[in-house]
Protein backbone atom coordinates (compact mmCIF):
# COMPACT_ATOMS: atom_id res chain seq x y z
CA UNK A 1 0.00 0.00 0.00
CA UNK A 2 1.39 3.70 -0.75
CA UNK A 3 1.72 5.91 1.78
CA UNK A 4 0.40 9.34 2.23
CA UNK A 5 2.83 11.92 2.56
CA UNK A 6 2.67 15.47 3.51
CA UNK A 7 4.33 18.24 2.13
CA UNK A 8 5.07 21.78 3.73
CA UNK A 9 7.83 23.31 1.58
CA UNK A 10 10.29 25.79 3.29
CA UNK A 11 8.44 28.87 2.15
CA UNK A 12 5.38 28.34 3.67
CA UNK A 13 4.45 27.99 7.82
CA UNK A 14 3.18 25.15 9.93
CA UNK A 15 -0.81 25.03 8.48
CA UNK A 16 -3.06 26.51 11.49
CA UNK A 17 -5.45 23.64 11.63
CA UNK A 18 -4.64 19.93 11.12
CA UNK A 19 -4.50 19.79 7.50
CA UNK A 20 -1.47 20.08 5.18
CA UNK A 21 -0.73 22.37 2.59
CA UNK A 22 -0.11 19.28 -0.04
CA UNK A 23 -0.58 15.36 0.50
CA UNK A 24 0.66 13.26 -2.00
CA UNK A 25 -0.50 9.22 -2.34
CA UNK A 26 1.59 7.20 -5.43
CA UNK A 27 1.08 9.50 -8.12
CA UNK A 28 -1.51 11.81 -6.56
CA UNK A 29 -1.19 14.94 -5.50
CA UNK A 30 -3.49 17.31 -4.00
CA UNK A 31 -2.37 20.68 -2.96
CA UNK A 32 -4.68 22.57 -0.45
CA UNK A 33 -5.91 25.97 -1.01
CA UNK A 34 -3.33 28.30 -0.92
CA UNK A 35 -3.58 32.39 -0.42
CA UNK A 36 -1.28 34.98 -1.52
CA UNK A 37 0.93 35.15 1.76
CA UNK A 38 4.73 35.74 1.54
CA UNK A 39 7.54 33.32 2.12
CA UNK A 40 7.41 32.32 6.13
CA UNK A 41 9.94 34.26 8.01
CA UNK A 42 10.86 32.99 11.00
CA UNK A 43 8.61 34.91 14.06
CA UNK A 44 6.38 36.78 11.94
CA UNK A 45 2.61 36.20 11.29
CA UNK A 46 1.91 35.40 7.67
CA UNK A 47 1.66 38.72 5.36
CA UNK A 48 -0.32 38.92 2.31
CA UNK A 49 1.99 39.81 -0.79
CA UNK A 50 0.05 42.98 -1.07
CA UNK A 51 -3.82 44.50 -1.00
CA UNK A 52 -4.38 44.36 -4.61
CA UNK A 53 -5.15 40.78 -6.75
CA UNK A 54 -2.24 40.80 -9.19
CA UNK A 55 0.16 40.86 -5.95
CA UNK A 56 -2.19 38.56 -4.42
CA UNK A 57 -2.82 36.57 -7.77
CA UNK A 58 0.70 35.69 -8.65
CA UNK A 59 2.11 35.09 -5.04
CA UNK A 60 -0.49 32.70 -4.28
CA UNK A 61 0.34 30.46 -7.83
CA UNK A 62 3.94 30.65 -6.44
CA UNK A 63 2.30 28.76 -3.61
CA UNK A 64 0.98 26.79 -5.26
CA UNK A 65 3.92 25.60 -7.23
CA UNK A 66 6.35 25.75 -4.65
CA UNK A 67 4.39 22.57 -3.06
CA UNK A 68 4.02 20.66 -6.47
CA UNK A 69 7.21 20.95 -6.70
CA UNK A 70 8.00 19.73 -2.82
CA UNK A 71 6.07 17.03 -4.44
CA UNK A 72 7.61 15.88 -7.19
CA UNK A 73 5.01 17.71 -9.57
CA UNK A 74 4.93 20.18 -11.89
CA UNK A 75 2.08 22.74 -13.79
CA UNK A 76 2.27 19.95 -16.33
CA UNK A 77 0.87 17.37 -14.07
CA UNK A 78 -1.91 19.37 -12.97
CA UNK A 79 -5.63 17.61 -14.01
CA UNK A 80 -7.84 20.21 -12.31
CA UNK A 81 -7.41 23.78 -10.62
CA UNK A 82 -10.14 25.69 -7.90
CA UNK A 83 -10.11 29.23 -7.60
CA UNK A 84 -12.08 31.05 -5.23
CA UNK A 85 -12.53 34.93 -5.41
CA UNK A 86 -13.96 37.10 -2.78
CA UNK A 87 -15.79 39.53 -5.80
CA UNK A 88 -17.37 38.58 -9.28
CA UNK A 89 -15.71 42.06 -10.28
CA UNK A 90 -12.27 40.55 -10.47
CA UNK A 91 -13.01 37.96 -12.86
CA UNK A 92 -11.54 40.20 -15.48
CA UNK A 93 -8.30 41.08 -13.93
CA UNK A 94 -8.13 37.64 -12.04
CA UNK A 95 -8.15 35.73 -16.29
CA UNK A 96 -6.17 38.36 -17.46
CA UNK A 97 -3.22 37.11 -14.91
CA UNK A 98 -3.77 33.88 -14.96
CA UNK A 99 -3.36 33.94 -18.84
CA UNK A 100 -0.47 35.75 -18.67
CA UNK A 101 1.05 33.65 -15.84
CA UNK A 102 0.88 30.13 -17.80
CA UNK A 103 1.67 31.74 -20.78
CA UNK A 104 4.98 32.46 -19.01
CA UNK A 105 5.02 29.14 -17.27
CA UNK A 106 5.68 27.31 -20.93
CA UNK A 107 3.49 24.35 -20.66
CA UNK A 108 4.35 21.14 -22.72
CA UNK A 109 0.97 19.17 -21.76
CA UNK A 110 -2.55 21.26 -22.46
CA UNK A 111 -3.43 23.20 -19.67
CA UNK A 112 -5.69 21.83 -16.68
CA UNK A 113 -9.43 21.92 -16.36
CA UNK A 114 -10.58 24.83 -14.20
CA UNK A 115 -13.44 26.04 -11.50
CA UNK A 116 -14.01 29.46 -10.21
CA UNK A 117 -16.16 30.47 -7.14
CA UNK A 118 -16.84 33.00 -5.15
CA UNK A 119 -16.40 33.08 -1.47
CA UNK A 120 -15.40 34.83 1.80
CA UNK A 121 -12.35 34.88 2.93
CA UNK A 122 -10.00 36.00 5.89
CA UNK A 123 -10.11 40.10 5.84
CA UNK A 124 -7.44 40.88 3.31
CA UNK A 125 -7.34 38.21 1.20
CA UNK A 126 -9.01 38.13 -2.16
CA UNK A 127 -8.30 34.83 -4.11
CA UNK A 128 -7.37 31.35 -2.90
CA UNK A 129 -6.49 28.40 -5.17
CA UNK A 130 -5.90 24.69 -5.09
CA UNK A 131 -4.67 21.81 -7.55
CA UNK A 132 -4.88 17.99 -7.83
CA UNK A 133 -2.05 16.89 -9.79
CA UNK A 134 -1.47 13.15 -11.78
CA UNK A 135 2.21 12.36 -12.17
CA UNK A 136 3.69 9.95 -14.35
Amino acid sequence: MTEKTALTPKTHTNPPAKFSHGVRKGNILQVAGQVGFLPAEEGKPPTPAGPALREQTLQTLANVKAILEEGGASWDDVMMIRVYLTDTAHFAEFNELYNAYFGEQALTAPPAARTTVYVGLPAGLLVEIDALAVLG
